[in-house]
């Protein structure tokens, strides 16, 4: 395991990805890179725990499997975030950003291509709710992993994870690369550079589905052991909902899973293992009444039929970006004048962020309370 603190470098590359679970969304009409959101940057939530949070960026090394989207790489590298209550003291160090400005600048090219978000947006100037690199409350924790939706970068998770960090959890969002938008490292190496675009141009086919769920869940399962984790939760969004219900039935270090509106099954149709089989310990499935489908009730009420420790769960006015950073982000572009009613709605619902993030938050900070509790 190599353990390094991420930089920052200006990269932009063009191109399109797939979230997967859902289809490509059209994108906006292009808009003046001079447009922003005022004079104050987009702004996320406070944790509303009475722990103030740490944030730390590590990169991990698995020697022992190549890397599935390009094999020149030979290794499997990912980046994580740890975010853990902070001692006292932790206002001397920063806020963290939402993104580096590589990262931002990257994803702020990228994401008007797959959602209609608009250009110009200063990415960059969100600040999270995080100390970045302040020392961590001693004890130990209760550890929660996050796996972000296809094509979307751990990032993207930010307020969710604070908030359940803010609440006494260690919390360790993990990043994808290869089909992430962009994954930033602290170095180039040989088969990369230091900022690493996806790979994915449009909705995955079978086959680059499967890779993804396996992929996710190999990169879940190696972290839990390169950190050593005997007892662990796991929540993931659309395709990280997929993988984490998936790595709850291949790992029994894995006690509960939260599979925030990801499908149980590959793109053919064919059921995942954990659909087709009883589960023994607890999962969550949580959805949005703008995503559900057909597919979704198939996919759930496969797995719900065999009984077991499997709880449903929907939210009102929202759609299914509402259990990511976009949830508030997208009201205030919105607010701003720089998306529509209808653009709003199809990411996140037409629900208030101001009830309808914490109603994420509850749902998913009561369920670890019960079956990981701190």
């Amino acid at each position: 395991m190599n353990l390094s603190s991420t930089t920052a470098r200006r990269a932009l590359v063009k191109g399109a990805l797939a979230s997967t679970g859902a289809l490509l969304l059209g994108a906006s009409p292009a808009l003046a890179a001079s447009r922003t959101t005022g004079s104050r940057p987009l702004r996320l939530p406070a944790p509303t725990g009475p722990h103030p949070v740490s944030a730390t960026v590590h990169h991990l090394v698995d020697t022992s499997r190549n890397d599935p989207w390009e094999p020149a790489i030979e290794v499997r590298e990912l980046m994580i975030t740890v975010l853990r209550p902070a001692a006292p003291g932790h206002r001397r160090f920063p806020r963290a950003p939402q993104m580096t400005p590589a990262a931002a600048g990257h994803f702020g090219e990228l994401a008007p291509l797959v959602h209609p978000l608009p250009q110009g947006v200063d990415w960059a100037a969100t600040l999270t709710h995080t100390r970045a690199g302040a020392p961590a409350r001693p004890g130990l924790r209760p550890v929660l992993l996050y796996s972000p939706g296809g094509g979307d970068p751990r990032t993207l998770g930010s307020s969710l994870a604070a908030d359940l960090a803010s609440y006494g959890w260690t919390v360790v969002t993990v990043d994808h690369p290869g089909e992430a938008s962009e994954v930033e490292f602290p170095d180039e190496r040989p088969g990369r550079e230091r900022l690493r675009p996806t790979v994915l141009f449009g909705p995955p086919d079978a086959a680059t589905f499967r890779t993804m769920i396996d992929t996710r869940v190999a990169d879940l399962r190696f972290v839990i052991g390169a950190l050593g984790l005997e007892r662990v939760g796991v929540y993931g969004h659309s395709a990280g909902g997929t993988a984490v219900a998936q790595a709850l039935h291949e790992d029994r270090r894995i006690v509960a899973a939260a599979d925030l509106e990801g499908y149980l099954d590959w793109t053919d149709g064919e059921l995942l293992p954990v659909a087709r089989q009883k589960t023994d310990r607890p999962l969550l499935l949580a959805g949005t009444d703008g995503f559900r489908d057909a597919r979704l009730d198939r996919t759930w009420g496969a797995l719900m039929a065999h009984g077991g420790p499997v709880v449903r769960h929907e939210l009102a006015h929202t759609h299914h970006w509402a259990f990511t950073d976009h949830a508030t982000l997208v009201p205030h572009l919105q607010a701003a004048g720089l998306m529509s009613a209808d653009q709003r709605a199809s990411m996140v619902g037409t629900g208030n962020p101001r009830a309808t993030v914490p109603a994420v938050r509850r749902l998913v900070r009561s369920f670890f309370a019960r079956h990981l509790p701190v």
